[in-house]
């Protein structure tokens, strides 16, 4: 089960349904009031989980999705670039070596997700 539930303020949502999401020994955070643009940051973190992972893959269960999730964060986290932090991945502190002689190098491709996504990097 959920740890957590992050939900807005509206009022669609009744004491009710935070009752029965309680019941289930999940905790419900509401987001900041007068921020509408909160949601649009965990619709994107969801839209591309669900774009880049769980639209190719078929679960099987809660320990199957974590393995899926977990997978899909260390490849977001650990080796895809970001713009905005000058093609960094989020977990890496450093430009890596520029490989020179490409000539002399293999290239080395590993498949994440059952080949869903795949990362490429020079062997030494």
């Amino acid at each position: 089960m959920p740890r957590f539930l992050l939900r807005d303020r509206d009022s669609k949502y009744t004491d009710a349904f935070d009752a029965v999401i309680t019941a289930q020994d999940t905790q419900v955070l509401l987001s900041a009031p007068r921020a509408p643009r909160m949601n649009a940051h965990c619709a994107r973190v969801t839209g591309i989980i669900r774009r880049k992972a769980l639209d190719h893959v078929l679960i099987l269960g809660g320990n199957h999705a974590r393995k899926v999730l977990t997978d899909h964060q260390d490849h977001y986290n650990g080796h895809r670039p970001h713009r905005s932090r000058q093609q960094l991945p989020p977990s890496a502190t450093e430009q890596p070596a520029i490989a020179h002689d490409l000539h002399d190098r293999s290239l080395l491709s590993t498949r994440v997700l059952g080949g869903i996504n795949n990362e490429y990097r020079y062997a030494a």
